[in-house]
């Protein structure tokens, strides 16, 4: 019994036949199914696209731990992710994608080939608003026959040009012209295939923020995170491949976790212990029970403007002519309680029953019902992954980065 064949003797499905082999996994077909495939991963770990390469024993089982950690996350936080469930301890179940030629990455802080473009930015500054950039998925220093300077170059897409526009990764972008124009036909596999780039960014966006604050909750920093997406066989673009230590940067008390460890020569043993506890964490992360309570006091108090705004818990109180009433329950609740003075209009001295609350009742006092919403999930994304990427992604869109140059 080889040892794939050990891994896997207690999986339900048959591995068919073997579709393609990378430096850190293999994908094989499922017998008997056209529309799913096993990722099984390799204990082969690799840096400088390639040219660096060693094995670690155990490697493939964490990596499949943390990939699969993550993906059942992003699936219950409703991101499109191809991933139907672990099978073995070295592999998981996916529906089979027709893979596209882009990595995605975004970024909070300043690490990695981002220092080597922007040689002005200090290592670690954080960005307010998450940096997203496109790279073009390249092997052997080719794409299509054409010669490139480099593999994985940094891509623009011009529109108005239609045209993609290379980059080298790791030299001062300011200092460089491209150093290949393609037109966009030599890119993209149909003429309006360009759409697909803010979509991606945006799942991408989406999938940094829940991992960013289930890291968070974890006494992790995400600093920056690669994903790629691909097509499933009903036409669904999916964040498909994997997502493991291999695809992200994390500190932990300051220091890396994560396989940049191994990039700077770290010492194999402690390589493995980095990826040991990266699968313990990430096993840790799930969304909360949580409930958001709307108490009124009769059934003539209108919750409809609520209901168009839209276990922790956050209690609204939204009670005509009761203005005690939200400060009394919060006087008598462990939970965060937030009152709405149903009557603010008719009788605006009414508020004050609300603001001028005794001590030891830590009311809070809202009037409009959608900024009472939003309250209530500020609240409990604190611990909500879900919820997190949500609200911050909203943030986000309205802020703008500054750096000082």
């Amino acid at each position: 019994m080889d040892a794939l064949t050990a891994e896997r003797r207690d999986s339900k499905y048959p591995l068919g036949a073997l579709l393609t082999e990378g430096k850190t996994k293999k994908i094989h077909q499922l017998e008997g199914s056209s529309e799913l495939v096993a990722l099984v991963s390799k204990d082969d770990i690799t840096a400088g696209d390639g040219a660096k390469h060693d094995v670690i024993a155990g490697k493939a089982r964490l990596a499949t731990a943390t990939t699969c950690n993550v993906f059942r996350l992003l699936k219950a936080c409703g991101l499109p992710v191809a991933f139907e469930e672990q099978d073995s301890a070295t592999s998981f179940v996916a529906p089979n994608c027709r893979m596209l030629p882009y990595e995605v990455v975004a970024r909070r802080e300043a690490h990695g080939s981002y220092l080597k473009r922007n040689p002005h930015v200090a290592k670690g500054q954080l960005f307010p608003r998450l940096i997203l950039e496109l790279y073009l998925k390249t092997k052997g220093k080719s794409w299509k026959g054409k010669p490139l300077v480099c593999d994985d170059p940094l891509l623009a897409y011009a529109k108005e040009a239609s045209e993609i526009r290379l980059f080298h990764p790791a030299k001062p972008l300011a200092a460089q012209e491209p150093f290949l124009t393609l037109p966009q036909a030599e890119v993209f596999a149909h003429e309006d295939e360009w759409r697909l780039l803010p979509e991606m960014q945006r799942i991408a966006s989406f999938a940094f923020l829940v991992l960013e604050k289930a890291w968070q909750l974890e006494g992790g920093t995400l600093v920056d995170l690669k994903v790629e997406f691909g097509f499933d066989d009903r036409g669904n673009l999916l964040l498909a491949d994997v997502i493991d230590n291999d695809s992200w940067r994390v500190l932990e008390s300051g220091s890396y976790i994560d396989k940049q460890v191994y990039r700077e020569g770290g010492a194999l043993g402690e390589v493995a212990a980095k990826y040991r506890r990266v699968a313990e964490i990430t096993g840790r992360f799930r969304l909360p029970r949580q409930r958001i309570i709307l108490w009124r006091g009769s059934e003539t108090d209108n919750t409809d403007a609520f209901a168009q705004a839209l276990a922790d818990c956050v209690l609204i109180a939204y009670i005509g002519r009761s203005n005690g009433a939200g400060p009394t329950l919060s006087a008598i609740s462990t939970i965060p309680v937030i009152t709405v003075p149903a009557t603010i209009n008719d009788f605006p001295d009414d508020v004050w029953s609300s603001l001028r609350a005794p001590s030891r009742v830590p009311v809070m006092t809202v009037l409009q019902p959608a900024n009472a919403i939003l309250a209530a999930l500020q609240i409990l994304s604190a611990r909500n992954p879900r919820l997190y990427a949500h609200v911050r992604q909203d943030i986000e869109a309205r802020t703008i980065n500054t750096i000082a140059i």
